[in-house]
């Protein structure tokens, strides 16, 4: 039954946004055709409590532009569930975060991806950076929880323990971190994307501030796409002996909700591919409980939940639990899932055996929101010259670490397997 399997929706209420973000997976900017009318929302917001969805967290484009915003919080509070936000931030002043707070919204992340030069230049808008900050103080007074949010590429990675210094500051009580990945505006600017072989250099980057960031009070909450059996895999998760990656959760325990009334299995995959129905063909148990395409992940535990693997993924040790780790990183790179090149354990793997791999874009994506191309793996020595014209290329001298580090211990941590 559909009410003990979906626990959490992510509802994009609207496409329109203020920003023009080089990494936006669903292209966000103008509303989309025929979004969700006020009574076809509120409607939905009652299925949702229906088949037992716990928690819902609106987003865009920008939630705060649609003009109903506040009044389908109200409802979703009204319902029961926890009301969530994740926002660019530009533009939420004090006002609107305390009517915020009337209408139930109990958390808000707000994204940040690098310093200010950074951020501004992969959201497309100057003064972006300065309203994210501004909007988390305003978030504060008005008494409403708040993290952000920051997607990890070659731009922001540099940055990223000085970035965490910053979010600290600001009194963000939670931190999600992710991989940038070639969906929507991504596939068409991808040499921002982190190349796999990249990860042996980011990873202990990214472990270190987590320890660090734990001991002061902040929770760092990994992607699906980040980790996968590497030695920091426990300390990413959570540090218990069960926190570590245990396959891909779409249509198990997560919604995905567009504007328009699509539903799929996780927010971020790709629409064409994953989309079981609309809100305004089937209810929205149907489409949970039917459709093929938010059940793809039932098998998980028999021999059906590895059926999908091919490359590195099929033959790997972790196949039965991992599953290929997330979908969405898998299809957005190669036009299917089952093979994820943004695995830590499978970068080391094969850095054992004096190779790595690099992708490339071949066919480039076609201009839709939750669109994607297809790239090409390439499995080269690891000593290999890199190519040419790449003034990006990440490597662990360019991580600009703060002075008050030098002085702190070395990371020791246990390998997960």
């Amino acid at each position: 039954m559909s009410d003990r399997r979906i626990s959490y929706a992510v509802w994009e209420i609207t496409l329109k946004c203020n920003l023009g973000c080089q990494h936006c997976g669903s292209r966000a900017g103008h509303t989309r055709a025929k979004e969700l009318s006020t009574e076809e929302a509120l409607d939905l917001v009652r299925q949702m409590a229906e088949v037992g969805i716990k928690e819902v967290t609106i987003i865009g484009g920008e939630a705060f532009l649609r003009p109903d915003w506040l009044e389908i919080a109200h409802a979703i509070d009204n319902a029961g569930m926890l009301c969530g936000m994740t926002t660019g931030g530009y533009g939420i002043t004090l006002d609107t975060a305390r009517k915020m707070k009337q209408a139930g919204i109990k958390k808000v992340s707000v994204s940040v991806d690098g310093l200010e030069a950074t951020h501004d230049h992969l959201r497309g808008r100057q003064g972006s950076w300065q309203w994210a900050f501004k909007t988390m103080s305003n978030l504060k007074e008005a008494g409403i929880t708040f993290g952000c949010n920051t997607q990890i590429n070659r731009l922001s990675a540099p940055e990223f323990p000085q970035l965490y210094e910053h979010i600290r500051d600001a009194g963000a009580v939670a931190w999600q971190i992710q991989l940038t990945v070639p969906m929507g505006n991504a596939a068409d600017n991808s040499q921002i994307l982190l190349q796999p072989y990249e990860l042996l250099d980011v990873y202990p980057m990214i472990a270190r501030v987590v320890q660090k960031a734990r001991q002061e009070g902040v929770n760092v909450n990994a992607g699906n796409n980040i980790g996968y059996y590497g030695p920091y895999e426990r300390l990413l998760r959570g540090g218990d002996a069960w926190s570590f990656w245990q396959g891909c959760n779409a249509g198990l325990a997560t919604l995905g909700i567009e504007a328009d009334g699509s539903i799929k299995g996780c927010p971020s995959l790709p629409t064409t591919a994953y989309t079981g129905g609309n809100i305004r063909d089937y209810s929205l148990r149907t489409i949970i409980e039917e459709t093929e395409q938010l059940r793809f992940n039932l098998g998980a535990g028999t021999p059906k939940g590895t059926e999908h693997l091919w490359g590195f993924c099929k033959t790997c040790e972790f196949a039965e639990l991992c599953r290929g780790g997330c979908s969405w990183t898998a299809h957005v790179f190669f036009d299917k899932r089952g093979n994820n090149p943004y695995c830590h354990h499978r970068a080391i793997a094969q850095s054992k055996q004096g190779i790595r791999e690099r992708v490339y874009i071949q066919r480039q994506a076609n201009g839709n929101p939750f669109d994607n191309g297809e790239f090409a793996l390439v499995e080269e020595p690891i000593n290999a010259p890199w190519p040419e014209n790449d003034p990006l290329h990440f490597t662990a001298d360019k991580i600009q670490w703060p002075e008050s580090w030098a002085e702190e211990p070395e990371l020791v941590i246990a390998s997960v397997n």
